[in-house]
């Protein structure tokens, strides 16, 4: 291949879901260079380092041009919803996900609703509120009956959901959205709707705009606790497929939700560009939203990547070229299972700067059986520490789910730092249906 066919690319982010983004673009045959930022040790066996702020969109843009970037691919949700991507576009900078008014989806879960309720995409029963009228929502939750699901209308890093049983719970999760600083801005608006009874799944749809790919559906662990008990968190564990999703519920998943929601953003003259995340519930009556994401789930993410056999370059620049519907896009047949390793007291306050052993220092081959994906670590006089309250992502892939089960644990036995804490529950529901 020439020289000048290859592709030089700004990766965007700096948790697991960057790292396993990292890993497949790197075995593309058309990537040239490609920069991170913020990153982390484990991205930058992948990436050269950039210290651009991607807050900053003038300098983001400047980087690029100096750089001859040919596509910006943004992990995390914050920089789309801030309009990163129409920035870029207006300098004719490709990039691989949706402008700000279509990363409304996520950005606005009252926008969410009402996208929903006006394209006729089955969802939960729902008002919304300002925070400040206390007694509506009050009432609105004693209308709906209990348990009722209160959710901060802005981004909340996955914290601002918070699902009530009683009158004294709506109350107490009131005056968390008032009192907490981290979530007052977000929390302004509230939106208060019917709890689905079910179980979860995500699914990932790649989109032009216009033409759509479906990857494999995944199924996530957002609270801390085995059993899926104590406080939400950004994620302590996921695998795929999600044998919950059959393909005859796929195929409804796509004609009821997908397909309406691609359209429904057409109409609204803001067309879906990148991934969309659509998290379901499923339900007795049938699959129901619960939310949209403008992009990878963390750690979905770092499941997902292994089951993409093809060129994940040339699959994002379809995306933002919308070339999608000439593109094949191969999946092989494995599971995967990941394991996200936290430091104690996350999703609360937590210790940084803890040693971390086992953690290889050469890149991951992409034929490996269990991959590790950094999060928050940095290196602190040549030892790699811990940085965040998600540490470390344990993927584990083979012919089974009980295998990629198997060999996910098998490499959280090969890693350690102090008081670690993870679950050892995660798939289990996939293992409970597929045996």
């Amino acid at each position: 291949m020439p020289e000048n066919d290859k592709i030089n690319v700004l990766l965007i982010g700096s948790g697991g879901r960057e790292h396993a983004l990292a890993w497949k673009l790197f075995q593309s045959k058309r990537l040239g260079i490609c920069f991170a930022t913020p990153g982390n040790p484990g991205i930058f066996d992948y990436c050269s380092p950039s210290s651009v702020n991607p807050n900053d969109h003038d300098e983001v843009i400047e980087f690029c041009l100096i750089n001859h970037i040919g596509l910006v691919v943004v992990g995390p949700e914050q920089p789309l919803v801030d309009g990163l991507a129409d920035r870029l576009i207006e300098a004719q900078i490709p990039v691989f996900g949706p402008s700000m008014e279509a990363a409304k989806l996520e950005g606005s879960k009252e926008y969410a609703k009402a996208f929903m309720q006006q394209f006729e995409i089955p969802t939960a029963a729902f008002r919304t509120f300002s925070l400040a009228d206390r007694h509506a929502i009050e009432s609105y939750a004693q209308e709906l009956g209990h348990p009722v699901v209160l959710k901060a209308d802005g981004l909340a890093a996955g914290k601002g959901v918070i699902i009530s049983s009683s009158p004294e719970e709506t109350t107490q999760a009131l005056d968390r959205f008032e009192l907490d600083s981290s979530l007052q801005d977000a929390a302004s608006r509230i939106v208060v709707e019917e709890f689905m009874e079910g179980e979860e799944a995500s699914v990932f749809v790649l989109s032009d705009g216009h033409s759509t790919q479906i990857l494999q559906p995944a199924q996530d662990h957002k609270r801390i606790g085995e059993g899926d008990t104590g406080p939400n968190t950004g994620g302590m564990g996921a695998y795929c497929p999600a044998p919950v999703i059959t393909p005859e519920l796929m195929e409804r998943i796509d004609r009821e939700i997908i397909q309406p929601s691609i359209t429904g953003m057409q109409v609204r003259g803001c067309p879906y560009t990148g991934v969309l995340y659509v998290g379901l519930m499923i339900t007795k009556e049938g699959p129901k939203v619960v939310e949209y994401n403008c992009r990878f789930g963390d750690p979905e993410c770092q499941c997902l990547m292994p089951t993409i056999e093809s060129d994940l370059l040339e699959i994002l620049l379809a995306t933002t070229n919308e070339t999608l519907d000439q593109v094949v896009i191969h999946l092989n047949d494995d599971a995967v299972c990941c394991v996200v390793l936290a430091a104690e007291g996350y999703p609360g306050s937590y210790r940084k700067g803890m040693e971390i052993q086992g953690v290889p220092s050469q890149r991951q081959t992409a034929s490996e059986s269990i991959l590790i994906f950094q999060a928050g670590t940095r290196m602190e006089d040549n030892q790699l520490v811990t940085s965040g309250g998600r540490v470390l992502n344990i993927v584990g892939r083979g012919e089974t789910l009980q295998k990629a089960v198997n060999l996910a644990y098998e490499g959280v036995s090969r890693v350690s730092f102090p008081h670690r804490v993870y679950r050892n529950d995660i798939a289990q529901k996939g293992l409970q249906r597929k045996y």
